[in-house]
């Protein structure tokens, strides 16, 4: 995508997000790479409201251009960005269970294969810290390292991917799985997945949907 397409689909994932119910409103905020900076979702409006040029690009060294603010979070979005040269697109949501979670600071452990779409054999839940901080920035990495998603203590939920609608699916699956376990807790005890089950499940999913003729 050139930076005029990049705009667009930000703004579509955004409104995507919104429609999955894993945003409203202004909560939550969206990034992707473009050329020596990235694009991330202005503060303070809605993404009905967005247009093309109401994203902010910013530079690694926090300076910005544009009419609009960058988001409140864009210290977490920019070095998640500067720190890992593999992923392409941060998303931030506010919504119902990973919130919920996060606001009981609970890690996410391996009660389902699936955990193993963020990365590892949990999802880990950062401490808490004020928005926007760089306090809360560092928090998030160390979350996520070895991870492509984590929730933020008593504030919701970041997603990372190739793309915004690589990120933006990877937050619905994490939405998922923290809504199961949200429910899993309210009848007992989940039983948990061993830590050499949940190896063999990463290394199948180094390949999990690949089709017979795509390169290895």
């Amino acid at each position: 995508m050139n930076e005029q397409q990049l705009r667009q689909h930000l703004i579509a994932t955004g409104m995507e997000l919104n429609a999955m119910g894993l945003n409203r409103g202004t909560s939550g905020n969206l990034s992707a790479r473009c050329g020596e900076g990235f694009l991330v979702t202005p503060s303070g409006l809605t993404c009905e409201e967005m247009e093309a040029a109401d994203i902010v690009f910013m530079g690694f060294d926090g300076r910005c251009s544009g009419s609009r603010n960058p988001s409140s979070e864009w210290r977490f979005h920019r070095d998640i960005l500067a720190s890992r040269p593999e992923i392409g697109a941060v998303v931030h949501t506010h919504s119902m269970f990973a919130t919920t979670l996060a606001c009981l600071a609970l890690d996410i452990p391996a009660f389902h294969y699936m955990i193993a779409l963020a990365g590892g054999n949990d999802i880990r839940c950062a401490p808490y810290a004020t928005f926007g901080s760089e306090e809360l920035s560092a928090h998030a990495l160390r979350a996520l390292a070895g991870r492509r998603a984590c929730l933020l203590a008593n504030h919701g939920m970041i997603a990372l991917g190739t793309t915004p609608a690589d990120a933006a699916a990877l937050a619905l699956e994490v939405e998922t799985l923290c809504g199961q376990y949200a429910r899993a807790l309210q009848i007992g005890t989940p039983k948990l997945l061993s830590d050499a089950e949940m190896d063999v499940v990463l290394e199948k999913f180094k390949n999990y949907g690949r089709q017979a003729h795509d390169p290895a």
